[in-house]
């Protein structure tokens, strides 16, 4: 039967001697046996046992967890528990490195469309990111309510023209003019801006908020705090 000293034992599992070394400090591996020398000498059933250890230790189970599972009588009866928690862990980890490298992107995105860079940019960027799902949830919950507002006028006006009888348009057509009044004023409570000079995040007065010229994402402001007037870009207002 073949013997492998602590070298070659290595060599054939592709770790290193102090690694091998270690397992048998933890009483996870002991030699089958000392040469007259005192130089550790591993068997067959010690190779085996090793390239299982460096199985278990490359899929990221712990060293505790090996050390419990090998000293086990049965080890048959823990090994799928062990396997199925560090399965679990492992699904964590994938999806907490995916959200950084989808927050990574996403600031990569941002950051080419800046004109002027610098770090007060990032931390422009960082903050918008930060509201951008609530501010989303803002934009379909307007969306919703043009809808219906929409929806009511049609009907209203398609009744009026079928029956002649145009009281139910004249009331529906203050109700709309009610909603988007209402609409817009949630809207202006709802939102914040920054300034791309002093990076200051502000709320304009609302006269100058609803006659602005804007696009999608940004409105021409006065910066409440520097006075800059340019486009400004619109984020979630976030309660302090």
């Amino acid at each position: 039967m073949s013997k492998y000293t602590t070298g070659e034992l290595a060599k054939l599992c592709g770790v290193t001697v102090r690694t091998v070394q270690y397992y048998d400090t933890r009483n996870i591996l002991i030699p089958s046996e000392l040469s007259e020398g005192g130089r550790r000498l591993y068997s067959e059933e010690d190779l085996r046992k090793m390239k299982i250890i460096c199985f278990l230790r490359d899929i990221g189970l712990p060293i505790n967890s090996i050390e419990q599972l090998l000293s086990e009588e049965d080890p048959a009866s823990v090994i799928s528990l062990l396997l199925e928690q560090q399965g679990q862990a492992l699904r964590s980890e994938i999806e907490e490195q995916q959200a950084k490298l989808n927050k990574l992107e996403k600031l990569n995105q941002e950051l080419k469309l800046v004109e002027h860079f610098s770090v007060e940019s990032i931390g422009d960027i960082v903050y918008r990111m930060a509201n951008k799902k609530k501010l989303h949830k803002l934009y379909i919950s307007m969306m919703s309510v043009g809808i219906v507002a929409e929806i009511i006028e049609d009907v209203s006006l398609v009744y009026g023209i079928v029956t002649g009888n145009w009281w139910p348009f004249a009331v529906g057509l203050l109700i709309v003019i009610g909603v988007v009044v209402w609409t817009i004023w949630y809207y202006f409570n709802h939102v914040s801006y920054i300034c791309p000079k002093c990076h200051a995040v502000y709320r304009p007065k609302f006269r100058e908020f609803l006659f602005a010229r804007h696009t999608i994402n940004t409105r021409r402001l006065t910066c409440t705090e520097c006075g800059h007037k340019g486009f400004c870009v619109e984020t979630y207002h976030r309660e302090e």
